[in-house]
């Protein structure tokens, strides 16, 4: 069956697109990769030993469910299926099927086999994706409808997004609120308003970042929105850990709290810092005591400095060469410090070739071509200068200093002149052309 979509009926919260096919009637088409949360099959390829029947589903945003094929419904990725709801049905597209869906499912400490799980009515009619389309284009004007009256009622909150059923029947308002809000008086508001059955769900800052998706500071798609589900505490230890400097605007993401990324690399970070000496006191050398600055957990180096509170004349050790300076300390020795410098300081880090490319490498050259030895046109025939010229030449060359100077004085002394006798007399006034008597005309 031929089907004919749209690409400004792409509806991105989704992940889909809408069209119609030979009969004029709705129909709808996933797009792979448009919508948050995306799950990767990656056992397509295996052949199944059982009959799975436990789906995941998407709707909008990051909300997600599994659900039951009760049915028996032969179902892939990207259907669009109604499914039950409370109160009436919701439409969501397939997005896991088989053992992944069964393993996400078992992450969340639920077991398949005896979970009780809604069940997967059909596969979305056409006149089911007509009705949720339908109830989708309402959740923009309700939302701001909806923050009018909050803002009416004088409630601290705000509402950041508004979830439609797929059966118009039900609408989920998500809310960030810094204190406890009393809403009844809202919820009232706006079933009369809306007439539909309302739910409130309070989020946080960065689950509202994941509704609303972005790009971030390293050009890719915010992690909230592609693949992180449970968010974990942040705190400004993970950055001290890893040598980054405590700037709230560049450790802060989108959402205003400190970047998750933070915690991705925190692991191997304090796994590499188990080996360093705690040092407290500055290490004692034969040139005085060094102080340490900063250390690189990755490349196991240590830098020091004469100075507590200054980075001049820093020297890097290794981990291991600070360990014996520490131990000669403990005896009462003091090491030279140049015995002390380690060799692996001294080589040579990697580099990137990339940047030293020229962007007009490949561009062609314009040098101008030499002229051939035979061509002499336009060459300027230069005299040979006979001894008695060479000698006066360098003669008058010596008198141009002083000529020079005679020059110099005269023109002060003619421009000094001037100015006196303008201050004498002063130049008249030119009448203005307003002022000048008009010429009689000749009869």
């Amino acid at each position: 069956m031929s089907m004919k979509f749209d690409k400004d009926t792409l509806y991105w919260s989704r992940g889909c697109m809408t069209g119609k096919n030979e009969q004029d009637e709705f129909c709808c088409k996933s797009v792979h990769g448009c919508h948050k949360l995306t799950v990767f099959n990656w056992l397509e390829n295996i052949p199944a030993d059982r009959k799975y029947d436990v789906f995941e589903v998407q709707f909008k945003n990051t909300r997600k469910g599994f659900y039951r094929n009760v049915n028996n419904l032969e179902l892939y990725e990207g259907d669009i299926v109604a499914v039950e709801a409370s109160p009436g049905h919701d439409i969501g597209i397939v997005s896991a099927i088989g053992p992944v869906a069964e393993i996400k499912l078992r992450k969340t400490n639920v077991d398949p086999a005896t979970a009780e799980l809604k069940k997967i009515y059909r596969i979305a009619k056409p006149a089911d994706i007509e009705k949720w389309q339908e109830a989708v284009a309402l959740e923009y004007p309700v939302m701001i409808r909806s923050r009018q009256m909050a803002s009416m009622l004088g409630l601290n909150m705000k509402i950041g997004d508004v979830d439609f059923q797929g059966d118009k029947t039900k609408a989920i308002f998500y809310y960030i609120a810094d204190e406890r809000v009393d809403f009844r008086e809202l919820i009232k508001v706006m079933a009369e308003a809306f007439r539909i059955r309302i739910e409130m769900r309070q989020i946080g800052a960065r689950q509202e970042a994941g509704l609303i998706g972005g790009i971030g500071p390293c050009g890719r798609g915010l992690c909230c929105a592609q693949w992180i589900t449970n968010f974990v505490s942040v705190s400004t230890v993970a950055a001290r850990y890893q040598e980054l400097s405590v700037n709230p605007l560049k450790l802060a993401g989108q959402c205003g709290k400190l970047k998750c990324c933070l915690n991705f690399e925190l692991d191997t970070y304090l796994e590499a810092v188990k080996d360093f000496p705690h040092v407290k006191e500055p290490i004692q050398t034969a040139s005085g005591p060094m102080f340490l600055q900063k250390t690189d957990a990755l490349k196991a180096m240590m830098w020091f400095a004469p100075e507590p509170y200054s980075s001049m004349g820093m020297i890097a050790l290794s981990v291991n060469k600070v360990k014996e300076i520490i131990e000669l300390n403990k005896r009462g020795e003091k090491p030279e410090l140049t015995a002390c410098i380690n060799d692996e300081s001294a080589e040579s880090e990697f580099k990137s070739a990339v940047g030293e490319d020229s962007l007009t490498r490949f561009d062609k050259s314009r040098r101008k071509k030499k002229k051939q030895a035979g061509n002499f046109r336009n060459v300027p025939v230069v005299a040979q200068k006979t001894s008695g010229q060479s000698n006066a030449n360098s003669e008058a060359e010596k008198k141009r200093p002083q000529e020079n100077k005679q020059n110099a004085s005269a023109n002060n002394n003619s421009a000094n002149n001037k100015q006196k006798a303008q201050k004498k007399h002063p130049p008249r006034k030119k009448a203005n052309a307003k002022h000048r008597p008009e010429n009689p005309k000749n009869n």
